[in-house]
């Protein structure tokens, strides 16, 4: 039945309208919604999610206007052209440029050769920047034409912003390096390397540079590349990050499903926006710079007020399954937590972005029928068991499997690596 439902939700603007929650909070994706965007005036948000849609969706009416379909896996990133078009990328490699309202994309720009994590449009609306897991950042014009590659990063490339003026990028990545990429040919990117991965970039109306890291920190830099601050927000990796429109506020996705709210001025966590728990994918401001959208794994987009800390409308926090409800009070099951928007548990539940887990311990590596693993991972030679798990969540996965998909991720303690092994060696295992 619930398969029933979600494949009306999913089926058309007039069905998902229907489906709409009557409050602020916007139900139709099923799975985590990965990316978002707001429209200049306000008014119409654009989401995309691993269940391979976008959505453009009305603000006024809390429903769903459009449903679009063109990439064959997760939509990664979404940015909008000040004429109204859409562009979105995903795990496809694929970048789309949309026409609101027409079912098919006007153009399909092919070139990368590995998933498409982030785009940005220059401030002039002449460019579009991708950044790629393949380790480039295209500029693409789009009036047409071939498109210039930067390249230097010598891992995945998780984002990617212009400064205000138009006349630079700025891209960051797993190899722990923020890059400043002049549009002058002629002229070198300035480096700058911090101590950890890099997972989101964003960039402030006065050109300060924000960063959010797989640590949990979030960095501050100066247009020309100094470090001018440095904050902690927790302890765990953060996804996604977001400047407001009046440059007074820095929002701070992260995998624990908590949002921190930064005074830029200060560097000061003003508030902490508490969801479901689950991975807060995406983040993006409205106009007024107080109304925050966010998007994660309970499928939800969600509105809050950013300055008061509270969601607009009705709280549908229970409305949702919560995959781990009868684990609850196991550690191993919190430290999964930050898993579950990519793995299942059960085979019934089938693959996400990710492989399900179900009957892992025993099974060789990129080994499970049905899934389309990365080509580097075929030709490893692991076993998962309880030891080559946690060596994976000790070493991260881009060094124990070199070539993954899978976002960077480490867990220091040892006793939480045990914890999570212990987890997964009763939950996968069949009964």
């Amino acid at each position: 039945m619930h398969q029933t439902i979600r494949k009306l939700c999913l089926g058309g603007a007039g069905l998902l309208a229907a489906c709409a929650m009557a409050s602020a909070q916007l139900r139709g994706h099923g799975g985590p919604v990965r990316a978002l965007a707001v429209t200049a005036d306000g008014g119409t948000v654009v989401s995309g999610s691993f269940d391979t849609s976008v959505i453009r969706w009305s603000l006024a009416r809390n429903a769903a206007e459009q449903v679009m379909r063109v990439h064959a896996g997760a939509v990664n990133a979404i940015a909008l052209i000040k004429d109204g078009r859409i562009v979105t990328s995903g795990e496809d490699a694929q970048i789309a440029i949309w026409r609101p309202g027409e079912a098919k994309p006007m153009t399909v720009l092919r070139g990368h050769s590995a998933p498409v994590a982030a785009l940005a449009v220059s401030p002039d609306g002449t460019t579009l920047a991708s950044a790629s897991w393949d380790g480039s950042v295209r500029l693409w014009p789009l009036a047409g034409g071939p498109a210039r590659v930067l390249e230097g990063h010598q891992q995945n490339v998780n984002g990617v912003a212009f400064l205000p003026a138009g006349d630079a990028v700025v891209s960051v990545g797993y190899d722990l390096t923020v890059r400043i990429w002049p549009l002058d040919a002629r002229a070198a990117p300035v480096i700058v390397t911090l101590p950890t991965p890099l997972n989101s970039v964003a960039v402030a109306p006065d050109g300060e540079i924000v960063v959010g890291g797989a640590s949990g920190e979030v960095f501050f830099l100066t247009r020309d590349g100094g470090v001018s601050g440095v904050l902690r927000v927790g302890e765990t990796p953060l996804i996604a990050v977001a400047v407001s429109p009046d440059g007074a506020l820095v929002a701070a996705a992260g995998i624990r499903g908590s949002v921190a709210i930064i005074e830029r001025s200060s560097r000061a966590l003003a508030r902490t926006l508490v969801g479901p728990g689950l991975p807060v994918w995406s983040v993006a401001f409205a106009p007024d710079s107080r109304t925050l959208i966010t998007g994660g794994t309970d499928r939800l987009v969600r509105r809050w007020d950013a300055k008061r800390g509270e969601h607009l409308g009705s709280v549908a926090i229970g409305s949702t399954e919560d995959p781990l409800a009868r684990y609850a009070g196991d550690h191993g099951a919190e430290v999964f937590r930050a898993c579950v928007a990519c793995h299942t548990l059960s085979p019934d539940e089938g693959n996400r972005a990710g492989p399900t887990l179900a009957g892992i311990f025993g099974r060789r590596i990129a080994s499970l029928p049905g899934y389309n693993y990365s080509e580097p991972l075929k030709n490893l030679d692991i076993i998962w068991t309880p030891e080559t798990v946690a060596k994976l969540f000790e070493l991260g996965p881009m060094t124990y499997t070199p070539g993954t998909k899978m976002p960077e991720q480490k867990i220091g303690a040892a006793a939480d690596r045990a914890a999570l092994v212990r987890f997964l060696q009763y939950a996968t295992t069949p009964n």
